[in-house]
């Protein structure tokens, strides 16, 4: 999509800092065990203006009970909310000022903490601790600036373990480590400017040095509009990647949806009724999985009409689609879907069934459609009137909500879009006074930009504009500047293997965030002892991403170096088999012979040191 005034959108993210935990004294990583299981179930407040927030409510009508896993050396009473809170750590505000700094932002006098109501789960006492650090910044990308409204300083939420049977088990080892959340301005105008927006934070917070790297690191939320249509958040999107995608997708749902409201009011369709019908004795004889399964677990085939809303549920050729939206929502009270007429007869429902539907339903009107839903009688009444109340929606156009990203770029149906109901202030936590002494502190020791770090990389260690550029925007440059200041000469390789290499092995489908940044300095360490050839590097981080030690990677693959002696009486037999060959070219024989040695060598001898022996060898074969 190019960009035009239709898109209207914003940026929230999230990132971990690399301190202890916000509100107490425990160090902040993740553990892969757990102790305890704490039972809980948490009820929406009021916030401070009296109301109770709408995305709180929805939450809670889930009926979900929560249980709460510890996590040793990680969590305490503090995260158990069975203790009252300490802090703010001083170093988590400190890189909240900081970055703040950075941003151009206006720092406030004091830092006040306030209370986010949060009631699925994540939060052992149903709210989130946040504190509003700066205003009014801004960044620059491509030349344009794009505001900051806000930065915060926030506790993180705890991790989602398990879920079955109307109940989640979260890890306490996340909550409470702290995160810098900033909010752009609505400025983005582009799908691609979103992730440019996201990419310029992202270097700007880490070249604070004192943030987290990794998956589920950073988060970015997405808030997009288009005219005429609502804001909807997509929350917790982590591949920067497919940020342009989600926006773009989010664009063509929007627009999507304001053709199905036009239809609608063209037509004159009215809110549909949420008159449920048992229709189970219609499906009896039925030969659908989906009926079958339903009935044998003495569920019902249960009906709603929606007059008026046929066609655009899934019809223009599959271009309108409120019929997935309706779907979605139904899924939120517990069933798997639900069936509509538009994509009807389908799914083992065969026409006999939908004739008998529509004059059951006393559905005349070709403009007429209907929703059935099979499940146990009370998630399926739920599930129907969840689908109607979404139909409804589509009169007056776009819904304000909060969607899930998915893993191919699009996003599904989560709450609604909370409000400011969900504040109130934090009575437990004291106000931090930012003095005048402390920003100029501040502001007499700000790190490096990302682009003053990008012409050092090119001055100190002799990479172009381009690799220096790459090096600091996919977060390499501190390991690559390490690793160079350790093995010198090795700054090309080095370059090479975090830019070309490692996308390699991704499009490969190797986790290359599994090689720590100590596994791949254990690396650069055997091939500049001469332990394997450098064209086996790729091999060899392969085989440490799947969890052998580097020491032993070179070995398990065979890829020892070989001696010189070893080398030439291999190449002296290749040249043997194509003595014809090398005679008739002589020494040009060495640019067609350098792929057959290399394969022979495997890994084992270095590239220049094998053209200087296949050369020698030549050589000595011509006289």
């Amino acid at each position: 999509m190019k960009g035009s005034p239709e898109l209207v959108c914003g940026i929230e993210i999230h990132q971990q800092l690399s301190t202890r935990k916000l509100f107490c004294s425990c160090e902040s990583h993740l553990c892969d065990e757990g102790n305890g299981a704490y039972f809980r179930k948490l009820r929406p407040t009021t916030g401070e203006t009296g109301e109770i927030d709408r995305a709180a409510l929805a939450q809670y009508k889930k009926g979900i009970g929560f249980r709460y896993q510890m996590a040793e050396g990680v969590s305490c009473l503090v995260d158990l909310d069975e203790e009252p809170p300490n802090g703010p750590d001083p170093e988590a505000l400190e890189t909240a000022l900081v970055f703040s700094e950075m941003l151009h932002a206006r720092i406030a006098d004091e830092i006040h903490f306030m209370r986010k109501v949060v009631v699925d789960g994540s939060n052992t006492g149903g709210y989130q601790r946040t504190a509003l650090v700066s205003t009014g910044g801004w960044v620059e990308v491509n030349g344009r600036k794009i505001s900051i409204l806000s930065v915060c300083l926030e506790e993180d939420a705890a991790r989602k373990i398990e879920e079955k049977d109307g109940e989640i088990t979260y890890r306490l080892d996340r909550l409470g480590i702290p995160l810098i959340e900033v909010a752009t301005g609505p400025d983005i105008r582009t799908p691609e400017e979103a992730m440019e927006t996201a990419l310029r934070i992202g270097t700007l917070l880490r070249a604070t040095r004192r943030v987290k790297r990794g998956i589920g690191t950073i988060r970015e939320d997405l808030n997009i509009s288009i005219p005429g249509g609502a804001r909807v958040e997509i929350k917790g999107a982590q591949e920067l990647r497919l940020l342009p995608d989600y926006v773009s997708n989010e664009v063509t749902r929007q627009k999507m949806l304001l053709a199905v409201k036009e239809i609608l009011n063209e037509r004159g369709t009215v809110p549909a009724d949420t008159d449920i019908e048992d229709v189970t004795d219609i499906f009896t004889d039925s030969e659908s999985k989906v009926i079958t399964g339903a009935l044998s677990s003495k569920g019902k085939v249960l009906a709603v009409r929606l007059p008026g809303f046929a066609g655009v549920m899934k019809g223009d050729g599959g271009k309108l689609r409120l019929g997935a939206e309706m779907a979605q929502r139904a899924r939120t009270r517990g069933v798997k879907g639900i069936f509509h007429s538009d994509e009807l007869p389908a799914y083992g429902i065969e026409q006999r069934y939908v004739d008998s539907l529509r004059e059951r339903l006393g559905l005349d009107g070709s403009d007429d459609a209907f929703a059935i839903c099979a499940a146990p009688e009370k998630k399926a009444r739920s599930a129907l009137a969840a689908a109607v109340e979404r139909a409804n929606e589509a009169l007056g156009g776009i819904p304000e909500e909060t969607r899930d990203p998915l893993p191919d770029g699009t996003s599904k149906y989560s709450r609604p879009l909370p409000g400011a109901a969900r504040m109130y202030p934090e009575t437990d936590v004291p106000p931090k006074e930012i003095t005048d002494e402390k920003l100029k502190q501040i502001r007499a020791s700000l790190p490096e930009l990302p682009e003053e770090t990008e012409a050092r990389l090119i001055t100190d260690h002799g990479v172009n504009r381009q690799q220096a550029r790459q090096l600091v925007r996919q977060d390499f440059a501190e390991l690559f500047e390490r690793a160079c200041n350790t093995y010198i000469d090795m700054s090309a390789v080095i370059a090479t293997t975090f830019l070309n290499t490692y996308s390699e092995l991704e499009k490969a489908g190797v986790d290359t965030s599994s090689i720590s940044e100590a596994d791949v300095m254990a690396v650069f360490s055997l091939l500049s002892e001469s332990k394997f050839a450098k064209e086996a590097l790729p091999d060899v981080l392969k085989e440490v991403a799947s969890g052998t030690p580097p020491e032993k990677a070179p070995g398990k693959l065979g890829l020892e170096s070989m001696n010189d002696r070893e080398a030439e009486r291999i190449i002296d037999s290749i040249l043997k088999e194509r003595e014809e060959f090398v005679r008739s070219k002589g020494k040009a024989a060495a640019g067609p012979l350098m792929g057959p040695v290399m394969e022979s060598l495997r890994g084992k001898v270095d590239g220049k040191k094998a053209s200087q022996l296949l050369s020698e060898a030549i050589a000595r074969m011509i006289g």
